[in-house]
C-alpha cells in the first residue's frame, strides 16, 4: 500500500555543502541560482566546498513555507559556516534528516545540534546510522575508520532522536524519509570493502542505513534527494515510486556514489537505467564522481544540472 504524501507547489533545495564550487560560473537561472560573492553590505564572501553534503529541503504549499535540513557535511562547522554565509534563517528548520551515519555526512550534526537541539528539533534516521566499530579495508591491515555519530551527544544537546526502518512522514506529510531501501537491482552491489567489527568479528557492512528524502511536486512528479545512494540510485528511485504510488518523476538529485576503480564498471549501467526511468533533470552531486557526471551529461544533457555548494535548486509546479 502506497504511503500518502501531499503534493507542494515548489520545492527548493539549497546545496550547503558540495565537493565543487565555481564562483566564475555565472550560469544561474531562476531553476539553478548560484550563491553571489558579495552579501547585503557589499562585502566579499566566499563558499566553501568539501567532501561531504547538506542542504536545505524548503517545501511551499499555498503560501506556507516549511524548511528541514538534510545532512550535515564534513568538516565540524564548514557547512553552517556556508549556511550563515548565504544567509539561511535556522529558526525555520523544522526538521533534520540523516541520510546514513557516514562522517562526510554527520561531520557537522553536532554544530547544527547545538545551534538547533535547544527548540528539542527531531533529528530522524535509521538505526543502524549509529553503528560503531565502520571501516572501509584496504589491502592488508590498512583501514579507514568511519567514525559514528554520537547519539548522547547529540540528545544532551536537545535533540529528538527517532530512528526508523521504515519509511515516515515529515513535516505533516510534505516530505518523506524512505527508511531502508530494498537492494533489487543486479548491478547495485554497495560498498564492497565497507567492514564494521561486533564482538571482535569483522563484517561486511551492507549500509542498510543509507536513505533518502521525496516530495512530490503538484502536476510534475518527485522530487527525490538521496545523500550517497549506498543501495544504488536506481534501487532508490524504485523504492521511492513504490512507497508513494507516483511514477513520474520531476528530479533525481543526490549522491549515486559511482566515484573510484570500485564503481566506475558500474557507471554505464546505472546511467542506462536512469535514462529509462526518464526523470525530467537530474543532479549528480558529492560522491558521484567526475567521470559518472560526466557520462551523465552527455547522455542527458537536456536533464543535467550542475550542483555546486551553495546553489539552491527550484523545481516548482
Amino acid at each position: 500500500m502506497a504511503l500518502q504524501i501531499q503534493e507542494v507547489d515548489r520545492v527548493e533545495i539549497l546545496t550547503l555543502q558540495d565537493n565543487f564550487i565555481d564562483i566564475a560560473a555565472h550560469d544561474g537561472t531562476a531553476m539553478v541560482q548560484r550563491p553571489s560573492t558579495v552579501d547585503a553590505s557589499g562585502s566579499r564572501v566566499s563558499i566553501l566546498a568539501e567532501h561531504g553534503f547538506s542542504a536545505v529541503v524548503g517545501l511551499e504549499t499555498g503560501g506556507r513555507a516549511r524548511k528541514a535540513l538534510f545532512d550535515f557535511g564534513f568538516s565540524e562547522k564548514g557547512a553552517l559556516q556556508n549556511a550563515r554565509t548565504l544567509g539561511v534563517d535556522l529558526a525555520g528548520i523544522e526538521a533534520m534528516v540523516l541520510s546514513h551515519g557516514h562522517i562526510d555526512h554527520h561531520g557537522g550534526l553536532p554544530a547544527f545540534a547545538e545551534s538547533l537541539g535547544g527548540r528539542g528539533l527531531e533529528l530522524v534516521l535509521h538505526p543502524a546510522a549509529f553503528r560503531s566499530s565502520r571501516y572501509i579495508k584496504h589491502s592488508g591491515d590498512s583501514r579507514s575508520p568511519l567514525p559514528a555519530p554520537d547519539r548522547a551527544q547529540l540528545e544532551k544537546a536537545g535533540v529528538r532522536v527517532a530512528t526508523s526502518r521504515t519509511p515516515c512522514a515529515l513535516l505533516d506529510g510534505a516530505l518523506l524519509f524512505l527508511g531502508e531501501i530494498p537492494k533489487r537491482t543486479d548491478f547495485e552491489k554497495g560498498m564492497l570493502k565497507a567492514r564494521y567489527e561486533e564482538g571482535g568479528v569483522e563484517k561486511f557492512d551492507p549500509i542498510e542505513d543509507d536513505s533518502a528524502v521525496v516530495a512530490h511536486v503538484r502536476g510534475k512528479g518527485l522530487v527525490v534527494l538521496s545523500g550517497c545512494a549506498h543501495s544504488g540510485i536506481v534501487n532508490t528511485v524504485a523504492y521511492a515510486r513504490e512507497v508513494t504510488g507516483v511514477e513520474q518523476l520531476f528530479a533525481v538529485m543526490g549522491g549515486f556514489h559511482l566515484t573510484g576503480a570500485d564503481f566506475e564498471p558500474v557507471i554505464g549501467q546505472t546511467t542506462a537505467a536512469l535514462k529509462a526511468l526518464n526523470p525530467d533533470y537530474i543532479v549528480p552531486t558529492h560522491c558521484t564522481g567526475r567521470k559518472a557526471s560526466a557520462q551523465i551529461e552527455r547522455e542527458m544533457p537536456e536533464k543535467f544540472l550542475l550542483n555546486m555548494s551553495g546553489t539552491k535548486m527550484v523545481f516548482a509546479a
